[in-house]
C-alpha cells in the first residue's frame, strides 16, 4: 500500500468516474476504491450531469472522448448551471485545442495514458493539493510563509524565463503555451537553432502548477549512447564497470517537476524505446536494478530536426513520436519575427552594459536598421552574442557595426569593394588598422585571454593565433 493510499483511506470520501467503456471505468474503480474512495459511476453526459448537481464529490474523474464523452462539452454544461467541480480528465487521444479548451474551463489536470495505481495517485494528490492552495489563497486570511516563499520563487522564474516579443507570430505560440502550460501532457518544441526552444520549456514549467518542482534539462545529443541511458535513468552501484555507487537519473531528479530532453531527435533507436517505455508507464529501470522506480514527471522535448523526416527515414520512432507530439508548439525563426530584430537588440544592449557597467552605451545611427536585413542564421542566440560583443568592443558611447559585427562586416568591406558597392559602415576603412584595433580591445577586455577573445570577434581561437603570429613577424606586439 503507498503512502497515497494511506492519505486517501483516511478521507474516505466520493467520487465521481465518467465515460469510458465498462471495463475503463471497472479498471480505474479498482485504483481509486483501493485508494480508499467511494466510487460512483456515470457513462454519459446526461447522468453525469444529474449526479454532480445532486451529490458533493470530493473531485469527478472523466474519460474524454469527442464522440461518446466529451469533457470539453461536460465543463462548459457545468459552467451554464454554475457548478463548479474538481475535474481531472483523462484522454487516450487529444488535440491541441481539446488540451487547451480543457485546462481554460478549470480542469484540474489533463493526462494521457498510463493510468496505473500509483501514477494517479500522483496526479490526485497533485491535483488536490493545487486546489486547496489556490482556496486558501484566494481567502482573506494572510498565506503562510511557505507559500509566500513559493509564490515570490514562481514570479522570479516567471520574470527570469519571460519571453520578449512584439510579434504577432511569437504572441500565437506563447498563447498556446501558457493554455497548455497547467496539464501534464508532452510537449514537442520544435525550430531553428538559436530560437529559444529551451526558454520556452522554461517558460512552461515557470507557467506550470509544477513551478515549485525541478526542472531538470539534458542534452541528448551531448553524450554517447551508454553514457546518455544512465544520465536518463540511473544506475545501481555495480551495474557496470566504473559504477561504484548508486546514481539517480534525470527522471528522477525531475520527480514532481518537469524535464526537458533537448535534441531528442539525436537519441539512439535502442533508448528511444526505453523513452518510450517511461511515457507510457510513468516508472523508469535503473541499469542494473530489480525493479522499476515510478516517476510523475512532465516531459518537455525539442529538436531543430524536421522530426516526420526523420520518422520516414527510420531514423525515429513513429510510436515516440506521436507520444511526444501530443502538444505540438513551433518557434518561429528570426528571420519569420523581424518585429522583435531592434526590440530584442535594444533589450540585450541594456542588459550587457549594466552587466558590463558600460551605462549611456546606445546604437549608432543607420545600426538597428543593418541589423534589421541581416539573415540572423543562429536567430536570437546569434544577435544575443553579436549584441554583448559590441557593448564590450564599444569605446566611443556607440555600438558601431563594427564593434558588433567585426571580420563578417571586415569580409562585407572587401566584397563590396570588389564589387563596387557601397560598404556597410562608415565611407572608408583601413582594414588592417581596424582588423589590428579589433583584436587588441578584445584581448584588453578579456586581460589576453585567446579564447574568449576568439569568441568575441567570433573568429576560431586558431585564427586569432594566426593573425598574433603575423603580428610578431612584423615585429608588432599587441
Amino acid at each position: 500500500m503507498t503512502e497515497y493510499q494511506d492519505m486517501f483511506q483516511k478521507r474516505r470520501q466520493r467520487v465521481l468516474l465518467a465515460g469510458g467503456d465498462i471495463k475503463e471505468r471497472m479498471d480505474l474503480q479498482a485504483s481509486l476504491e483501493d485508494m480508499g474512495f467511494e466510487i460512483t459511476m456515470a457513462p454519459d453526459i446526461e447522468i453525469a450531469l444529474g449526479l454532480v448537481e445532486k451529490n458533493d464529490f470530493l473531485f469527478c474523474v472523466v474519460f474524454h472522448n469527442q464522440e461518446a464523452f466529451d469533457a470539453v462539452e461536460f465543463l462548459k454544461m457545468l459552467h451554464d448551471q454554475g457548478v463548479r467541480p474538481k475535474v481531472i480528465v483523462l484522454a487516450r487521444e487529444a488535440t491541441v485545442e481539446d488540451a487547451e479548451l480543457v485546462m481554460e474551463l478549470g480542469a484540474m489536470d489533463f493526462r494521457l495514458p498510463p493510468w496505473s495505481g500509483d501514477i494517479l495517485g500522483f496526479v490526485i494528490k497533485r491535483a488536490l493539493a493545487t486546489h486547496a492552495s489556490k482556496t486558501k489563497r484566494s481567502g482573506k486570511a494572510e498565506p503562510p510563509e511557505q507559500d509566500k516563499k513559493e509564490g515570490a520563487k514562481k514570479r522570479r522564474d516567471f520574470d527570469k524565463y519571460k519571453i520578449l516579443t512584439k510579434s504577432p507570430a511569437m504572441e500565437k505560440v506563447l498563447a498556446q503555451t501558457r493554455s497548455v502550460a497547467k496539464s501534464k501532457a508532452t510537449v514537442l518544441i520544435q525550430g531553428e537553432s538559436g530560437t529559444g526552444k529551451e526558454l520556452l520549456a522554461r517558460f512552461i514549467h515557470a507557467e506550470s502548477d509544477r513551478a515549485g518542482g525541478p526542472f531538470v534539462a539534458l542534452n541528448c545529443a551531448a553524450l554517447p549512447e551508454t553514457l546518455l541511458e544512465s544520465e536518463l535513468f540511473g544506475h545501481e552501484k555495480g551495474a557496470f564497470s566504473g559504477a561504484v555507487m548508486k546514481k539517480l537519473g534525470k527522471f528522477e531528479l525531475a520527480d514532481t517537476g518537469t524535464i526537458l530532453l533537448d535534441e531528442v531527435t539525436e537519441m539512439a533507436m535502442p533508448l528511444q524505446a526505453k523513452l518510450l517505455r517511461v511515457l507510457q508507464e510513468g516508472e523508469v529501470d535503473r541499469l542494473g536494478g530489480y525493479k522499476p522506480v515510478p516517476v510523475d514527471v512532465r516531459v518537455v522535448a525539442t529538436t531543430n530536426r524536421d522530426v516526420l523526416a526523420a520518422v520516414r527515414a527510420g531514423k525515429f520512432r513513429e510510436d515516440l513520436y506521436f507520444r511526444l507530439n501530443v502538444i505540438p508548439l513551433k518557434v518561429p525563426s528570426l528571420r519569420q519575427r523581424r518585429e522583435d530584430i531592434a526590440f530584442l537588440a535594444e533589450h540585450f544592449r541594456e542588459q550587457f552594459s549594466r552587466e558590463y557597467q558600460k551605462n549611456g552605451l546606445k546604437f549608432a545611427k543607420g545600426v538597428l536598421d543593418a541589423l534589421e536585413q541581416r539573415k540572423w542564421n543562429g536567430n536570437v542566440r546569434e544577435l544575443k552574442n553579436i549584441v554583448e560583443r559590441g557593448v564590450l568592443l564599444a569605446q566611443s558611447g556607440e555600438i558601431t557595426l563594427q564593434d558588433l559585427l567585426g571580420e563578417e562586416l571586415i569580409e562585407g568591406e572587401i566584397s563590396a569593394s570588389a564589387s563596387g558597392q557601397k560598404s556597410l559602415g562608415e565611407d572608408t576603412f583601413n582594414l588592417g588598422e581596424i582588423e589590428k584595433e579589433m583584436i587588441k580591445r578584445a584581448l584588453s577586455k578579456t586581460k589576453g585571454n585567446r579564447t574568449h577573445a576568439a569568441k568575441l570577434l567570433g573568429i576560431s581561437v586558431r585564427t586569432l593565433r594566426n593573425k598574433l603570429s603575423e603580428y610578431r613577424n612584423i615585429g608588432l606586439v599587441l
